[in-house]
């Protein structure tokens, strides 16, 4: 528009200096389109919605005042009015615009009838065709980007929120993950030192070489413990991985922790399976390792079994089986998976979030009496599902 303007301008003027040289007008028609430029010039850099709108319509009255005065004196400068139609409906209300523009079309069509000299229709009905169908374009356009306008505001907020939402989410997930870390690690380990203890001052006068046994087993949980601890700070994979070695001697260093006098632990990985056991994705093998640490603590813990079997399996079709059997009392599942959030404890649910997270399936099967057998199954390539937020 901008462009429009300034060469129907100065074809106005070449048109008027050609038709009229040399004439009394011609000074006063080049200082007025001198004027004009200058004022439309201005004009450009006033157009910012951050100026005040009362200073943009005085600036545009002076530029239509301009126009009116040079259209008196030449007529052929009617057409500068045109590009003005567009500044009118973006600088005024929109009944004040079109008010502007019926003004700006009738001092076109009775310019163009005072040159032509004569009443044609085309020069009456063409110019309020040609303004009406541009003001209606450009209102058109201006709904449409404010809808744009307000559509993009609320993909903004929408945004915001969701960002807000994945946040929250976020918190709650590393929470809950942090608090299966602490039972399967922290905690357990610390219930076994104090089970230690309690039987080392059971039998410390009675027996002090198996009291000094019992010490020396929590010292050794106790630095485990504290690895542990450490790696929270740097979020490393679990100690015993970190030590090398794979899943498989993970678990054996796991199973000589949690055997003693009471409970016994073995381990079976087949030497096939134990050679792939080194190429497990790592979350697959962290994971794995700490549902198994959460398992045999329920063990020891609940069960009263004197034996239990941790069994590494890898399948065909890219799966992994771990499988912890025991001998121990036995209970329902069925009950347990009903209780209470606060009755049923925190072993058994964190078991089941880790498997949802690898993407695997649980499967417990046991009965009053007749032992406990857990068995996990876990896709080698499955992408990490998010942890569910705990109801408070």
């Amino acid at each position: 528009m901008h462009a429009a303007f300034f060469l129907l301008l100065a074809v106005a003027l070449a048109r008027f200096l050609l038709r009229h040289p040399g004439g009394a007008r011609t000074p006063w028609i080049i200082a007025l389109s001198v004027v004009l430029a200058v004022l439309y010039v201005a004009g450009v850099a006033l157009d910012n919605p951050r100026r005040r709108t009362a200073v943009r319509r005085l600036w545009l009255a002076l530029v239509v005042a301009v126009v009116v005065v040079l259209v008196g004196l030449a007529p052929s400068f009617a057409w500068v009015g045109v590009p003005l139609f567009y500044t009118g409906l973006r600088t005024l209300p929109t009944r004040a615009a079109l008010v502007l523009v019926g003004l700006l079309t009738v001092l076109v069509v009775a310019s163009q009838v005072r040159l032509a000299g004569r009443w044609d229709p085309d020069l009456v009905l063409g110019p309020p065709a040609v303004s009406a169908l541009a003001a209606a374009v450009f209102l058109q356009m201006q709904r449409q980007s404010a809808r744009q306008r307000a559509l993009i505001d609320d993909l903004i907020r929408t945004r915001r929120e969701l960002a807000a939402s994945e946040r929250r989410e976020g918190t709650l997930a590393e929470r809950q993950r942090l608090s299966m870390e602490i039972h399967d690690t922290l905690a357990q380990g610390l219930s076994s030192q104090q089970m230690l203890l309690q039987a080392a001052d059971r039998v410390w006068d009675s027996a002090p070489d198996k009291a000094h046994t019992h010490v020396r087993t929590a010292a050794s949980i106790a630095e485990h413990n504290l690895v542990e601890a450490r790696r929270f700070v740097h979020d490393l994979a679990p100690a015993d991985l970190a030590r090398g070695g794979g899943l498989e001697q993970a678990l054996r260093a796991l199973a000589g922790r949690e055997s003693g006098e009471r409970l016994t632990v073995r381990v079976h990985v087949d030497a096939a399976e134990s050679a792939r056991g080194a190429e497990l994705p790592d979350r697959v093998r962290s994971g794995l390792l700490r549902i198994a640490q959460g398992a045999l603590a329920n063990v020891r813990e609940h069960s009263g079994a004197t034996t239990a079997a941790v069994t590494l399996t890898l399948l065909d079709d890219d799966r992994a089986l771990l499988d912890i059997a025991d001998d121990g009392h036995g209970f329902d599942p069925a009950a347990v998976s009903a209780a209470p959030s606060g009755v049923r404890g925190h072993g058994l649910p964190a078991i089941r979030a880790r498997v949802h997270q690898l993407g695997g399936t649980l499967t417990i099967e046991s009965a009053p009496g007749e032992g406990t057998v857990l068995s996990v199954s876990v896709p080698l390539g499955s992408v990490s599902v998010p942890l569910e937020p705990r109801a408070p």
